[in-house]
This record gives structure tokens, sequence and C-alpha cells, in this order.
């Protein structure tokens, strides 16, 4: 897969399906946006053995050159079913339902191109590769306060289900889209500060999910809905 783009910036780049082939690059990409990031816990990087799992046939990774550099990278991977933390039991599904759970994998994008939206462009692309036939839902976790991401992740029309400690001990919010649902929102939005877990977990508990941000006096706050 090849397709040539033009960025909000004017500059022309290329859209690829990486391999193998372009691990040193895809692991020197990652060093660098983790390197310039100030706070490291928003970000759990892919390992090496993560990403030759993807191009053992277990998911998808796009990628974006410009001058032959990679600028950016995302991805999409069938997790195994039998992963004690899936999160396809964070957002309720049942154990026969594991294997059509696709996890949306971290995004890279390099410093110097950040404002060009690469992130949602990958995204919007990497969904139009899914086979539905085969997988039905997409579940991602998301720091909160890491407010592009979770940006991101709403636009590509994922809600917040759960929130709890994920990776040991650190807290994450657990999206998931299904990809068969047009969702319909039955009651008015309520608001809820980031920084308020446990009131967002009772929300959530209570069958309300997270469906976007709202920037209020320089507080962020989650809005929730009940579909």
């Amino acid at each position: 897969m090849r397709r040539e783009l033009t960025l909000r910036n004017g500059q022309r780049v290329e859209v690829r399906q990486l391999g193998m082939e372009q691990l040193p690059e895809i692991l020197s990409l990652q060093e660098r946006v983790y390197a310039a990031l100030e706070t490291k816990e928003l970000l759990e990087p892919l390992t090496e053995e993560q990403i030759a799992y993807i191009f053992g046939g277990k998911g998808i990774m796009l990628g974006v050159y410009l001058d032959e550099k990679l600028i950016a990278f995302r991805a999409m991977m069938e997790p195994d079913e039998n992963e004690e933390e899936h999160l396809g039991l964070d957002v309720g599904l049942a154990k026969e339902e594991l294997p059509t759970v696709l996890y949306s994998e971290i995004t890279n994008v390099d410093p110097d191109q950040r404002g060009n939206s690469l992130q949602r462009i990958l995204g919007k692309m990497l969904l139009n590769e899914i086979d539905q036939e085969k997988h039905r839902y997409i579940c991602t976790t998301v720091a909160p306060f890491n407010i592009a991401s979770l940006k991101d992740k709403f636009d590509l029309g994922m809600h917040i289900v759960s929130l709890k400690q994920k990776y040991g001990t650190k807290m994450r919010y657990i999206l998931m889209k299904d990809l068969t649902a047009r969702p319909v929102y039955r009651a008015a939005a309520v608001f809820i500060n980031m920084g308020n877990i446990e009131r967002q977990q009772e929300m959530l508990e209570k069958g309300w999910v997270g469906v976007g941000l709202l920037l209020d006096e320089d507080e962020w706050k989650v809005e929730f809905r009940k579909i």
C-alpha cells in the first residue's frame, strides 16, 4: 500500500504499509518521540517483540515518509485472546467475543512534524483497512490528561467505558468502538473534571460512557453520556 498526501503545511508525504525491514526506523523514531516527552508515563512504547508480532500476521502498521524519512507510524494489533489483561474483558465482552477485538496501538509522530494531523490521518486509514467480517471491536488505553490522544480516539468514534489501573499501577482510560453500532445518546451530558478519578469511575459503573472533552476555565472535563 502506498498513498501520497499533502499535509496542512503543504509538504508532500507518502503513506506506506510497514514491515520488519523497517524495524530499525520504527524503533529510532519511537526513541526520539519518547525522549521528547515531558511526562514519560503518558506513553507505553511498543516493544520489539510486539512489533514483530504485528508483522507476523497479527495486525497492520502504516508509516508516513517525508523525503524517504519515517516521520510517523501507527498500528492496529490483534491481541492474543488468552491474554490475562485482555481489554475486551475490561469493556465487558464475553470470552467468545475476544477473537473479534483489535487494539489501536500508540501513534508516534516526529516532534518536528506535530500539528499536521498525522495521528488522525493514520487512524482513519487504518479503520478503512479493517476486515469487519473478522473484527467487530476496537479497544485501546489512554492516560488521563493525554489530551491529544483522547481527542484522537473520540474523533475515531471511540468512547470511554472503563477507568482503572493497567500495566502495573498506571491509571488508564479504556476506550472501545463497536464497528457495527451507531450510538444514540439517551440523556443530557454530564461533565466531570478529569482529575476526579472516583467520580468518573462511579459514572462508568452506572453505565455512562465518556464521549468528549471540554476545557472549562483551564480545567479539562470529560463529557459523559448514556447510550
